[in-house]
C-alpha cells in the first residue's frame, strides 16, 4: 500500500529533537541586560512544553563577588528554618534576601526563594578537613560542594540551584522566557548568558530538576539524553558526589567539577573525555593522539557521555558547547564582533544579532570555546 510522509506526520507538527538551549558571551567582559536572552530562547519556544525553563548568568554580583552566592528553593516556612539553620552553622552569611520576582500568569505555585552571600571561617575548615596543614584556603570550593550537596539530599524541602561566586541560576516550571520574566532578569546585567527551555522525557518536571545545573561555578544546560547515566552515575559517587536531582544532565555538571576542578585538566581534554572519539577513530590517528585519546578514554572511561546530546556549559571564565559523537542534536555556533553565540537554532540567534560575521556548525564532538579576554586557564 502507497503511503507519503504526511500520513505519518501531520503537516502542522514539528520533529523539534526536544528542548532547546541558547547562550551568548560578551569576551570583551562588557555586560547587557537579560531582554536579549529571554527574546533568544523565546523565538524558540515550541521546543520546550512548558514543564521547565531556566537561565545562567555570570558578572551579576559584582558588589558580591568575592563570596559565594547561594540560590535556594523553599516548600515552606518550616523546610526554610531547617535550611537557614544549616546555612548559618556553616558558612558566615553577609547578605542575605529574598530573590526579587514579579507577577508573571504563567508561573504557577513558585517555591520560596531566597539567596544569601556567604564567607567560609578559617576554623569551620580546619575542622571539616583536619589532615591540611597548608594552603587550608584551598579546600574553600571543596566545603561548599559537601554542604550543598548534604542540603539537597538530607535537609527535606530544601534545594540549593546555584552556588557559585558572581554567577547564579534562575530556573522552574514553565515557559522559559515566562522564568525569565518572573525572575526580572531584564533588570539584571551581565557577560555571559545561557538559557534552555525544557521538554522532559524520562524525568519529572520540577522546580529544581529544571535547567540549568550547577555545582560551583559550573553550570549546565542540556538537549538530549545521556544514555550512560547510569555508569556516569557509579563513576562519579565514586569521587563523592551524591546524584540525588532525579535527572540524567547532573551527571555533567559533576563530571565537569571532577574534570576542570579537581583535577585541573584544560578544556581542550575536558572536551575529549566528555565526548570522545570512537576506538575505531583513535586506532587510525597518528601517534602521538593516538596516544593521547587512549590515555584519556583508560583514565576516564566513566567520565565518557554516550547518548544524543548537546549542551553548553558556563564558567566564570566563559562557555563551552558541546555536542555527542554522532551530533544527534543540532548546535549551531556564530560571532559577531567580540560576541560568541550558540543556540539549537541558527533563528534564535538572528533574533537577536540579525547581521553576523561567521556562523558555522560544529563537527559531531567538535566543541566550541569561548572565554573572555582576561581568562587565564
Amino acid at each position: 500500500m502507497a503511503w507519503n510522509l504526511s500520513d505519518v506526520i501531520p503537516y502542522n507538527e514539528k520533529d523539534t529533537s526536544g528542548c532547546g538551549l541558547t547562550a551568548f558571551i560578551n569576551c570583551d567582559g562588557s555586560k547587557v541586560g537579560g531582554r536579549a536572552i529571554i527574546d533568544s530562547i523565546e523565538h524558540i519556544r515550541e521546543r520546550g512544553n512548558g514543564l521547565g525553563g531556566g537561565f545562567a548568568v555570570y558578572g551579576l554580583y559584582d558588589s558580591y563577588k568575592e563570596q559565594y552566592a547561594f540560590h535556594v528553593m523553599y516548600d515552606d516556612n518550616y523546610s526554610k528554618a531547617q535550611g537557614e539553620n544549616y546555612i548559618k552553622d556553616c558558612f558566615d552569611v553577609i547578605y542575605e534576601e529574598q530573590m526579587p520576582t514579579r507577577q508573571n500568569a504563567g508561573i504557577k505555585y513558585p517555591p520560596r526563594l531566597f539567596r544569601y552571600f556567604v564567607n567560609i571561617a578559617d576554623t569551620k575548615l580546619a575542622h571539616e578537613f583536619p589532615d591540611v596543614l597548608d594552603n587550608l584556603h584551598e579546600y574553600k570550593d571543596e566545603y561548599v560542594l559537601n554542604k550543598v550537596m548534604h542540603i539537597n539530599k538530607n535537609i527535606n524541602g530544601v534545594f540549593v540551584v546555584s552556588s557559585g561566586k558572581n554567577m547564579g541560576a534562575f530556573k522552574g516550571v514553565g515557559e522559559a522566557h515566562d522564568i525569565g520574566d518572573f525572575f526580572c532578569l531584564d533588570n539584571y546585567k551581565a557577560h555571559t548568558w545561557l538559557a534552555h527551555s525544557r521538554f522532559p522525557t524520562n524525568t519529572p518536571g520540577w522546580w529544581g530538576g529544571a535547567h540549568p545545573f550547577t555545582m560551583l561555578d559550573y553550570s549546565v544546560v542540556h538537549n538530549g539524553e545521556i544514555s550512560s547515566y547510569g555508569i556516569n552515575k557509579r563513576y562519579l559517587e565514586s569521587f563523592g558526589y551524591e546524584c540525588t536531582m532525579r535527572t540524567d544532565t547532573e551527571v555533567v555538571a559533576y563530571a565537569v567539577d571532577l574534570l576542570k576542578r579537581r583535577h585541573n585538566l584544560p578544556w581542550e581534554l575536558v572536551a575529549k573525555v566528555l565526548a570522545s572519539p570512537f576506538w575505531k577513530d583513535i586506532d587510525i590517528m597518528d601517534e602521538d593522539n593516538r596516544a593521547l585519546y587512549t590515555m584519556l578514554r583508560v583514565s576516564y572511561g566513566g567520565a565518557l557521555l554516550n547518548g544524543p546530546f548537546a549542551f553548553v556549559i558556563g564558567f566564570h571564565g566563559g562557555m563551552v558547547a558541546l555536542s555527542d559523537r554522532v551530533k544527534l542534536r543540532p548546535l549551531v555556533a556564530a560571532r559577531k564582533g567580540k560576541t560568541i553565540y550558540v543556540s539549537s537554532e541558527e533563528a534564535s540567534i538572528r533574533k537577536i544579532q540579525l547581521e553576523l560575521d561567521e556562523v558555522w556548525h560544529p563537527a559531531a564532538g567538535e566543541p566550541v570555546f569561548a572565554f573572555l579576554d582576561s581568562y587565564v586557564e
